[in-house]
């Protein structure tokens, strides 16, 4: 009979999920943050477990003028049944915890991935329908352009910048199915008589959790000569070997076909230090990887001219660097030097 209960350690995690899940009621699941000049704080559209909040009232102004439909709470069913959903699987994390029984874990997990599956085609289709049924007499109108924001990422429209990501509730729901998958695998572990050598306590599992969410942070993108521009001069990348790029903490990727003018928009003041995740340069010599340009080797010299007269070319090792010196009659000098 033991074989077909569950573990301890599996009954605590799923008490925890139960407890997290909870707090989806009080917390936001989603949030689409809007990026633009004309507004320096942003605009944020946070989706609750009942219904819509954040700047809705100035966003559904912006999307009569370019004749997306307006935003209301009422207008979706969905806000009428997942808080039901929401309470029902904080219930069944408990009972499945309570009762004590495999079998009830599989049944769980499958209903509850079910669940995910059918909020994300369903959140997709409400922002398919938003963003391309659009009324033809509109006060802006742009042949072939629609309004979708991303279902997570970001996504550039017209001046926009659409930043669509989990908030905390929407995290509480990953973490509760990551906890979840653990209590499979512990389970299938102890199936297979391994669980004298192999034991995952809570805290464990709650490192790894966190470790699995951090993880997903965003990275560099390859700069591709031809199809990409400058974000600031707005040329076409025509030889990326002098090119940089900024990516934000929120995922947004910055290219630049110069150095020059990736520190003239760092030295702009247009977006605060604070929102900037990492600065990559290029490798002049190798493949043209992506560097970390404060961890990149520099050469500067009046022999150097970029895209944009730029004069500082970038390495990812010192002896390619040194190997180009004597070709450009440049000095070494580090990324501090030049942003300051």
């Amino acid at each position: 009979m033991m074989k077909n209960r569950l573990s301890n350690t599996s009954r605590i995690l799923l008490l925890v999920a139960a407890i997290g899940l909870i707090g989806v009621l009080f917390t936001p699941i989603w949030r689409i943050d809007l990026d633009a000049p004309q507004y320096p704080e942003g605009l944020r559209l946070t989706i609750h477990a009942t219904g819509l909040q954040g700047n809705v009232d100035i966003i559904n102004g912006l999307n009569h003028y370019i004749g997306m439909k307006t935003l209301h709470s009422e207008d979706f069913f969905e806000f009428t049944i997942l808080p039901y959903c929401v309470v029902f699987f904080a219930a069944a994390f408990l009972l499945v915890s309570i009762i004590n029984k495999k079998r009830l874990l599989n049944v769980l997990f499958i209903l509850f991935v079910l669940f995910g599956i059918i909020a994300m085609v369903d959140f997709w289709k409400w922002e398919y329908n938003y963003g391309h049924n659009l009324n033809p007499n509109a006060a802006i109108v742009v042949p072939g352009m629609a309004y979708q924001p991303p279902l997570i990422g970001f996504k550039q429209l017209l001046n926009f910048g659409a930043y669509s990501v989990p908030d905390i509730g929407g995290w509480i729901f990953i973490a509760a199915g990551v906890l979840l998958l653990f209590c499979l695998i512990i389970e299938w572990k102890r199936g297979r008589q391994f669980s004298k050598r192999f034991t995952i306590s809570p805290v464990v599992t709650a490192i790894l959790a966190i470790f699995c969410l951090s993880s997903c942070n965003a990275g560099p993108e390859p700069i591709v000569p031809g199809r990409d521009n400058c974000y600031l001069c707005k040329m076409a990348v025509t030889d990326a070997r002098y090119g940089g790029e900024l990516v934000t903490k929120k995922g947004r990727v910055y290219k630049f076909d110069d150095a020059h003018c990736l520190l003239a928009f760092l030295k702009s003041n247009e977006m605060d230090d604070k929102q900037v995740r990492n600065i990559y340069l290029v490798d002049y010599a190798g493949d043209h990887s992506l560097v970390e340009a404060g961890k990149s080797f520099l050469l500067q010299g009046d022999g150097i001219h970029g895209p944009m007269n730029g004069n500082v070319i970038a390495f990812k090792d010192i002896d390619s660097m040194k190997e180009k010196s004597g070709l450009f009659k440049g000095s070494s000098v580090s990324w501090k030097e030049l942003y300051k």
